[in-house]
């Protein structure tokens, strides 16, 4: 009788084990593939995040960390147009109470026809 027939190895150790068995942390396992399924699924904190699905507010925030510098370029465009505009009502108190007005239409106009196009989309 040999070593291959009884089933031992020639050091006397058992030869029953699967391969898998002998090394069971080794690339390409089931380990490996379950955390791979888990990387892959919505719930997962790994998973890539469609851009689509984000608010304005989110999606302006991942802009802002991902290009800095235009982040602080805006911010201080947005500080000149309040002051800007906080000096046209010292200046011209009635033009400027007319143009806000005008302006509060529009944003008006402009949020109505979001929510109407929002709500016919669905």
């Amino acid at each position: 009788m040999t070593d291959d027939e009884d089933g031992s190895a020639p050091d006397g150790s058992t030869a029953d084990a699967s391969p898998a068995d002998a090394q069971p942390h080794a690339p390409g396992t089931a380990d490996a593939a379950a955390t791979a399924d888990a990387a892959d699924s919505p719930d997962s904190a790994d998973a890539p995040i469609d851009f689509g699905t984000l608010s304005l507010p989110q999606r302006a925030f991942v802009a802002a960390v991902q290009n800095p510098t235009r982040g602080v370029m805006i911010a201080g465009l947005l500080a000149f147009a309040f002051s800007f505009y906080v000096a046209f009502w010292l200046v011209f108190p009635q033009v400027a109470a007319f143009m806000s007005a005008i302006g509060a239409v529009l944003v008006a106009l402009v949020a109505l026809v979001y929510l109407v196009s929002d709500r016919l989309s669905r």
